[in-house]
């Protein structure tokens, strides 16, 4: 049994988040979890949300509310929604935490100490209009590099390069829309990244099995332009962790606050502590301190592309430039991203699918499937309402769900609610055997190497051969001629659904457990061979004929979907 920490890039606490989002880092993350814990393994699955910097007062300032007010019921609300999802965190934490902010601050005391942090005079964008600096994401202009015209201060969303508020072209404010912006002198706190640049490129040099998406985009940070550049880590806001130097106040940063990509990423290490003083576990160091355990944990993150960057260079600087012993990633999957309907999902024009909205219409197992089984792996993907309805109502309905139905009912009517006796398997049967050894440990290797698409297609192709096993042998026939042959047939057709219950679970947590109860075998673990599995229910054993699995998705309702999530208003 190995350990293994996961980390979800934790989201921002400004609203609800679509699903690009969701499959950009949360549902693959659980995805990956869930299957490691059925197969025998130790998991912590760590996730927070991101309340500091400016989307956090942007929001709570739209919303009419305190900042901290605001963080607070936004959390609950983002918590609620994941368990919507079935997203199975052993932590839902906050980078406001206490613990977050005391390790924040131990790490630039560290750094400084290290002589990896540097005091800057610099000029700062200044708002006369609002009476105040303008952090980075208080400003937005068009990109130097592209010409996209809603690039913000801090980064590009479009090309992803990071940016500073003063690259911008025609900068404005995003609070009144100012565009008189001045420069003005302010001292900030640099973390000196570029002092640990070869180091910071060997690491990634040695990861020779990570993504070719995270590699070439921590390989372009490294060596575009003058390569890794030093970064600022602190901003004149109100809201966020009060710049200090370990316990001791840091002269000169009076008032200020770190960047949130400075603390945000520590709180994957914070998570761990609230974790514990929650009472959901102990000894989190042997998670996270190498000197304490955790060097024979492997450590996987899951990210969109664009938190790419601050994680292969920024966030590793920090831990490696403490020089202390805390865990190092092991592999990186990111995610391209998922657009919608030939364009983007849109806040503000209502456009696309919102995690909220998307439990209202329809069971978490629709979404989750649909989106695992077309994840934006090697490149961008698109969701569209046709796709969705064809892949549930073909995979969903017709493949499993047919197959669950059809097995029980004809059992239900041909013998009885309990596993029917008699017959012996032959040579149909052995081959099946044979080919589901084959697919599962093709199953096996797509989730072992993090290769989502390409797990649920062999998982479907699970499904499908239990189907065609069924049209061959025809059950239905076979018992007007050998009835004993027929309740074998059956027999193998009940003991795959207990199979595809327990294999899907990573995918359909709901489905699988509730066709597992339904077989009276929620207790079933994976297996270990398939001959075995195929016989775990015994003769006698009682079950029920479950309700309709996964209903299909019908063309009124796709298209009454399609118009209410367009950004049409009429």
């Amino acid at each position: 049994m190995a350990r293994h920490l996961i980390t979800s890039a934790i989201p921002y606490i400004n609203g609800i988040k679509h699903l690009g989002n969701l499959i950009g880092s949360q549902l693959p993350a659980d995805l990956y979890a869930r299957y490691l814990r059925a197969r025998g393994h130790e998991v912590l699955f760590l996730c927070a949300t991101d309340e500091h910097g400016t989307p956090a007062e942007l929001a709570a300032a739209k919303a009419g509310k305190p900042v901290a007010e605001y963080c607070a019921e936004m959390h609950a609300v983002q918590a609620e929604i994941a368990k919507g999802f079935r997203l199975s965190f052993d932590h839902f934490g906050r980078s406001s935490s206490p613990q977050n902010h005391t390790l924040t601050q131990h790490f630039a005391g560290v750094l400084a100490d290290r002589g990896l942090i540097k005091e800057v005079s610099e000029t700062q964008m200044y708002s006369p209009t609002d009476g105040r600096y303008l952090p980075d994401r208080y400003i937005e202009g068009t990109c130097p590099n592209c010409g996209f015209e809603s690039a913000r201060g801090d980064q590009c969303d479009n090309c992803t390069k990071q940016l500073d508020p003063v690259d911008l072209i025609n900068p404005h404010s995003t609070i009144s829309g100012a565009t008189d912006l001045e420069m003005r002198e302010t001292k900030h706190l640099y973390l000196r990244q570029s002092a640990m640049k070869d180091q910071i490129e060997a690491w990634i040099d040695s990861k020779t099995d990570w993504p070719i998406l995270t590699t070439s985009i921590a390989k372009k940070w490294l060596t575009d332009g003058d390569g890794l550049q030093d970064r600022g880590i602190t901003r004149d806001l109100d809201w966020g962790v009060a710049v200090k130097r370990g316990t001791e106040d840091w002269p000169g940063m009076e008032g200020k606050v770190f960047y949130v990509w400075f603390d945000a990423p520590i709180e994957y290490i914070a998570c761990a502590q609230e974790w514990e003083e929650a009472g959901k576990g102990t000894d989190w160091e042997r998670w996270w301190r190498t000197d304490k355990g955790a060097d024979d944990v492997r450590y996987t993150q899951f990210m969109g592309k664009d938190n790419v960057p601050f994680h292969t260079l920024s966030f590793p600087v920090t831990i490696l430039g403490s020089g202390e012993p805390w865990k190092l990633v092991d592999y990186i999957k990111s995610f391209n991203y998922l657009n919608y309907e030939g364009g983007q999902f849109s806040t503000s024009r209502g456009r696309g699918v919102f995690m909220d909205q998307a439990l209202e219409i329809l069971p978490p197992d629709y979404w989750r499937w649909w989106l695992l089984s077309h994840a934006p792996e090697s490149s961008d993907a698109e969701f569209t309402w046709e796709n969705f309805q064809t892949s549930v109502n073909k995979d969903l309905a017709d493949v499993l769900g047919n197959f669950a139905s059809r097995v029980t009912k004809f059992c239900r009517s041909k013998f009885s609610e309990a596993v029917p006796s008699g017959g012996t398997m032959g040579p149909r049967e052995d081959q099946l055997i044979a080919d589901l050894t084959t697919r599962l440990s093709d199953y096996q290797s797509q989730m072992e190497h993090l290769e989502v698409r390409k797990a649920a297609a062999a998982l479907r192709a699970l499904w499908v051969l239990g189907n065609e096993y069924l049209q061959e042998v025809a059950p239905w026939t076979t018992i007007k001629t050998d009835p004993e042959q027929a309740a074998m047939q059956t027999r193998l057709g009940l003991n795959l659904i207990r199979l595809y219950g327990v294999l899907s679970a990573p995918f359909i947590p709901d489905a699988s457990a509730q066709l597992l109860a339904d077989l009276n075998a929620s207790d079933a673990q994976w297996p270990d061979d398939i001959a075995a599995a195929l016989s775990a229910l015994p003769e006698g054993h009682a079950f029920t004929v479950p309700e309709v699995t996964f209903r299909k998705i019908t063309d009124d309702e796709r298209a009454d979907w399609q118009t209410r999530f367009s950004g049409i208003r009429s």
